[in-house]
């Protein structure tokens, strides 16, 4: 067991004092069976209404309520948690989900809903072909294909940080060659629901002490990965970015069916076209015992 804390700041700079909208926070880790949050503070400066809630998918939401004008916004998140993955992950999966082609339960393939149907159009077929390259017989082994398939992104896909907003579609990823996380992430989920498996975006933080890791540098150390879900084993963590199986390493945030639902901190503010004079984002994590 690994217990840490971890520290996220993201400010925003204003050229003069504008009114700030509703401010929608998804800062607080998510417990899972690998990971138990011990303690977590939320500070907002300036001053703010916080309340929270849980969306659809389960995350912890908190929205900002602001009443006073301000050349600065300041979101600071601080929590403890202990992790618990193994580095070797053994996963419990259903016998008849060990080999691929499998079919979900009627209750699953219910529940899995949106998180089983393609998110970007794929008229050509390019993805389908390059997702088929992978499959080398039927049936065959379900965790060693998905392994194949986010091992396939890295070596097809060169990491490049990109700091700018927005993610790239599977297709602009595998036509530019490079992607930064989020599009690696976004890559192997929409792989995933081309096989008619269930797949969701995780966000969060890679907790990597040793620095070896790809996916810490850029604008702090968020960090995004995805989740498939395979019967018995439940959702089943997939770092493509780093040709990672399981939670090791891994801190999330919140999931989502796509990137854009699980951004850290999301809001507007009223003012003139120009007044963000700039942003900036902040991630460490301390070790506090092992």
């Amino acid at each position: 067991m690994t217990r840490l804390s971890t520290y996220h700041k993201t400010e925003y700079r204003y050229r003069q004092p504008v009114l700030l909208g509703p401010h929608r926070m998804m800062l607080r880790p998510r417990e899972a069976r690998d990971l138990r949050l011990v303690s977590h503070d939320l500070t907002v400066t300036p001053q703010a209404t916080i309340s929270w809630a849980h969306d659809v998918a389960g995350n912890a939401v908190a929205t900002a309520q602001f009443n006073a004008a301000t050349d600065h916004l300041i979101v600071e998140s601080r929590a403890t948690v202990e992790l618990t993955a193994s580095v070797w992950p053994v996963f419990a999966i259903a016998a008849e989900a060990i080999n691929y082609p499998f079919l979900y339960s009627n209750d699953d393939w219910t529940d899995l809903g949106a998180l089983a149907a393609l998110q970007f159009p794929d008229t050509e077929g390019r993805l389908s072909q390059w997702v088929e390259g992978f499959v080398l017989q039927r049936p065959t082994d379900t965790l060693s294909l998905l392994k194949d398939i986010a091992n396939g992104v890295s070596a097809r896909i060169a990491y490049q940080s990109r700091d700018m907003e927005g993610t790239q579609t599977p297709l602009e990823t595998l036509s530019l060659g490079s992607g930064s996380c989020r599009d690696f992430a976004v890559l192997f989920a929409e792989a995933a629901r081309i096989l008619s498996l269930g797949a969701r975006i995780v966000s969060g933080y890679l907790f990597d002490p040793e620095k070896r890791l790809v996916g810490h540098e850029g604008a702090g150390s968020t960090h995004a990965w995805a989740e498939v879900f395979v019967p018995g084993a439940g959702w089943v963590a997939f770092d493509p970015t780093n040709q990672s199986v399981g939670s090791k390493n891994l801190i999330p945030v919140a999931v989502a069916r796509g990137i854009h639902q699980v951004v850290p901190v999301a809001g507007s503010f009223s003012g003139p076209r120009n007044a963000l004079s700039g942003m900036s984002v902040e991630v460490y994590h301390t070790v506090l015992d092992e």
